[in-house]
């Protein structure tokens, strides 16, 4: 009886052994499917974040702005995403309204401007980066330009002009002056974004 029992024991243990085998490989396998999605999704999000670069080059040049300045924008209103929509009719990259690509295509003598043009990268970075330099160029006189760039760009002219207003030329004061929560976020993230950019090689 006792060889048996112990016989018995060691099948059951053998059958267990078996068992962690299988649940070892079932997890070894699904580490490696893991693995393989997220170098998958690593790959696709660096493309989708590169896929612009020379086009964010070549208009952030036409218009004297850094690209990392432009490409923080661009993260901020789509994550780079070329079909992006918002809320208020801001379409594709630089979420350009059709407004203000109109006055773009105007300025620029672009014939037969469509708003589903700004739903192409090159329009729409042109379209943006011509905006963008417009607000940085009505601000030239502060000693920092970029907040109130930004907030233009976020919020329309009158409101940054009304938020400018009493701030003495100090671009602390005029972002803690900023009265709509979402522009003032707007600003922080993309300045937060672009100095730390800036900061890499």
């Amino acid at each position: 009886m006792l060889s048996i029992d112990i016989n018995n024991r060691t099948v059951i243990i053998g059958k267990m052994s078996n068992a962690s085998r299988q649940v070892k490989l079932y997890l070894l396998a699904a580490l490696a499917v893991a693995a393989a999605l997220v170098m998958i999704f690593g790959i696709s999000r660096y493309h989708r974040m590169h896929a612009y670069d020379e086009i964010i080059a070549r208009h952030a040049s036409a218009n004297a702005l850094d690209p990392k300045l432009v490409r923080a924008v661009i993260w901020r209103e789509s994550r780079f995403r070329y079909d992006c929509r918002g809320k208020r009719g801001e379409i594709g990259l630089m979420q350009v309204t059709e407004n203000a690509g109109r006055e773009w295509a105007e300025a620029n003598k672009v014939a037969d401007f469509r708003k589903n043009d700004l739903f192409n990268p090159e329009t729409n970075i042109r379209a943006g980066t011509w905006y963008l330099k417009r607000s940085m160029a009505r601000w030239a006189n502060k000693s920092n330009p970029l907040p109130y760039a930004l907030a233009e760009y976020n919020a329309g002219r009158s409101n940054a002009v009304r938020w400018a207003a009493s701030d003495g030329g100090d671009a602390n004061k005029f972002w803690a002056g900023i009265t709509y929560p979402s522009t003032k976020k707007y600003v922080r993230d993309i300045m937060a974004y672009y100095r730390r950019h800036s900061a890499r090689p």
